[in-house]
């Protein structure tokens, strides 16, 4: 009974059809030489298709635990505010983009309390996928405050549910901050349901367009590393206090990617 199970399995190996290109695999989480049966693909990849197809589904419509993020900020020394954009709920978020651009009156309120004309303000948005918020956010804004001098006492970290990127430009603006870092959940990819994006806006104010920002994108163990992100993010944060810009007129120049920890980047330097 065995050697016939065996021969079985051999049999069913032998109708599937390898790519060439299989040594590709070995080197991205993509979906590549997939292989064939017949026409039609194998059956654990399209198994792995449904999977990977469930976690993108399920990053989007899995709703931030605030007061968990709230509690890893403070072990790692951060204190932080929390706001609401206008959208009421994550169906309203889904289907009104605009809604997740701007704050609501109460958000707008308790920001207008806050200590104001911070150098740097970072915001932390729930996105398109909360998984990366929980995973990526605090250890990348921790190497962050290791990488970047500042008064970072002073520096706001405002956490908003249910927003957008522009969100970012709404607080910047409450809270009259010179630059504002949106640390942000990015819409899934079947092989990468958790990546979080980084936007970067001087002088943040309400209409400000994605050609003034400039962006981080897919940062994720497997992805950009935390290290590389940071090290492109401290440096594109002093050039933009420095030349008073960003977007499309600030380049980065922080070289090539760093394999290990990057050296220690001064405001003022």
């Amino acid at each position: 009974m065995g050697n016939n199970k065996e021969k079985t399995r051999q049999d069913s190996a032998a109708l599937v059809h390898q790519d060439p290109w299989q040594e590709l695999r070995s080197h991205t989480s993509a979906r590549v030489a997939l292989g064939r049966v017949g026409i039609s693909l194998p059956t654990a990849e399209v198994l792995r298709f449904g999977l990977a197809h469930a976690q993108a589904r399920d990053a989007v419509h899995h709703p931030l635990d605030v007061d968990a993020l709230q509690d890893a900020l403070a072990a790692a020394g951060f204190s932080s505010l929390r706001v609401n954009s206008k959208a009421d709920s994550r169906h309203t978020y889904l289907l009104r983009p605009d809604l997740g651009r701007r704050l609501d009156e109460a958000s707008v309120e308790r920001l207008g309390q806050a200590p104001q004309h911070a150098e740097l303000v970072v915001v932390i948005a729930d996105g398109l996928s909360s998984i990366a918020v929980t995973r990526h956010a605090v250890p990348l804004l921790t190497q962050l405050r290791d990488a970047f001098v500042t008064d970072w006492h002073r520096t706001p970290v405002v956490i908003a549910s249910q927003g957008r990127v522009a969100i970012g430009d709404d607080i910047g603006a409450a809270l009259k901050a010179r630059l504002v870092v949106v640390l942000i959940g990015e819409r899934p990819g079947l092989t990468s349901p958790d990546s979080l994006g980084i936007y970067l806006t001087y002088a943040p104010r309400i209409g400000r367009m994605d050609s003034e920002r400039n962006c981080i994108s897919n940062v994720r163990p497997e992805g950009l590393r935390y290290e590389a992100a940071v090290h492109k993010l401290a440096s594109l944060i002093k050039r933009s206090l420095h030349l008073r810009l960003s977007g499309i007129g600030l380049k980065d120049e922080s070289g090539a990617l760093l394999a290990s920890r990057p050296g220690e980047i001064s405001a003022g330097g």
